[in-house]
């Protein structure tokens, strides 16, 4: 099994965000909105940036009508 470090799953994590998310033609805003959480944060997470919670990651799977574990397929 191959590992990674911290940083490389952030942002493996962030650009399945942003794949998912422009697969479902939504806007960075409209996200944020969904999951209510603000906009720079979905930002910040997209980017690699910020090390957010499984709660955070919840509501972001939520609003994009997939499974977290779908977050995780990278």
């Amino acid at each position: 099994m191959k590992f990674f470090g911290q940083d490389t799953y952030l942002s493996k994590i962030g650009l399945r965000i942003k794949q998912l998310r422009k697969e479902q033609g939504i806007s960075q805003s409209q996200l944020a909105f969904e999951a209510e959480i603000p906009l720079r944060q979905i930002g910040r997470i997209e980017r690699g940036e910020l090390n957010t919670g499984v709660h955070t990651l919840y509501k972001i799977a939520f609003a994009l009508n997939i499974p977290l574990s779908e977050l995780l397929d990278f």
